[in-house]
């Protein structure tokens, strides 16, 4: 039937009925926060293009971390900052590591408990030249080795497995890194450690605070010739059969909001739990449109995190998620 027997406002009426019919619901504990772990004691350093977004030395992260909990968060996903970096990405890898530092004091602390431990797997903040992977130099021409990549990768899963991380996050975009990370944790012994996969990362514009943030710019060239190009959602779902083939227990979609559509795609074809990481360039994006008044914050920063939530992810990965947490209560 149609007007005025069928009248569409009138489960819009009052925000205790919108409540009720709502179709897609955020809660805190779908919402995963990024820190990023710098050498020192007491360091707090903003960063510039992420504002309310800090690089924290251990005891800062401690308490930033119980904050995260306080708040009901799901999660945290740790980068790390070396203070040495190397062409084999030593501190990727290393025991001592400033991940594998911050994973067990993590782990040390009860009231934390509560937060699922999502260590990032990747080389670019580890080498000197920012690669996500062992370069190979041919003259002036260079390329990322795959093949070489996948034994530093494998170690580093496995070193930050070890270290505490309930979950480990490969994001290199590197052919077959799922299958090496996933032996050489079953040889370990860590077998019951699940791997999330970035297994569509997408080369994006987006991603530039983020390497303000990590220290992980390239030195040289790009990387597009190992994360995927922008126009190609079937190669997207090629990518994510793969890794699922691998042995990946988890997907993780990036960028967010520029890709609802491989979101969506990716929901509907897979029934593996699967989160999408809203990047850097689209916190700063909106945040710049906060500070001049374009956008009203709340209702901005809201609507965003249910447009990826209502595309299909499970969880999100967002600068947003105290923020987000304090608004849901």
């Amino acid at each position: 039937m149609n007007f005025p027997v069928t009248r569409m406002r009138r489960l819009r009426r009052t925000e205790a009925m919108r409540s009720l019919v709502r179709e897609t619901h955020l809660h805190p504990g779908a919402l995963i926060y990024p820190l990023f772990l710098c050498p020192g004691e007491g360091v707090r350093r903003p960063i510039g293009s992420m504002p309310n977004v800090y690089n924290l030395s251990l005891d800062e992260a401690v308490k930033e971390a119980e904050r995260c909990a306080a708040l009901g968060l799901g999660g945290l996903l740790l980068f790390g900052l070396p203070s040495q970096k190397d062409e084999e990405a030593t501190g990727a890898w290393a025991d001592d590591g400033i991940v594998q530092n911050a994973l067990r004091a993590f782990k040390k602390n009860r009231t934390l408990d509560s937060l699922v431990m999502m260590a990032d797997v990747c080389l670019c903040e580890y080498t000197s030249h920012g690669h996500c992977g062992v370069v190979a130099r041919d003259g002036d021409h260079y390329h990322v080795d795959n093949d070489a990549s996948l034994a530093l990768l494998a170690k580093t899963a496995a070193s930050l497995a070890r270290a505490g991380a309930d979950i480990v996050a490969p994001s290199d975009m590197m052919d077959g890194r799922v299958a090496a990370m996933r032996e050489a944790m079953d040889l370990a012994s860590l077998e019951d450690v699940p791997i999330l996969s970035y297994a569509s990362k997408f080369a994006s514009a987006f991603y530039g605070p983020f390497r303000e943030a990590a220290d992980s710019t390239p030195q040289f060239g790009d990387r597009r010739s190992y994360q995927m190009d922008g126009a190609n959602l079937r190669e997207a779902m090629r990518e994510i059969e793969l890794d699922i083939a691998e042995g990946a227990d988890m997907l993780l979609m990036k960028p967010a909001m520029p890709y609802l559509d491989v979101i969506r795609e990716a929901r509907q074809r897979f029934d593996l739990p699967m989160g999408a990481y809203q990047v850097s360039g689209e916190y700063s994006m909106l945040h710049a449109a906060f500070e001049r008044g374009w956008l009203e914050p709340q209702r901005a920063m809201m609507e965003s995190l249910l447009s990826i939530r209502r595309a299909g992810a499970d969880f999100i990965v967002t600068y947003f998620a105290k923020d987000a947490a304090q608004v849901l209560g």
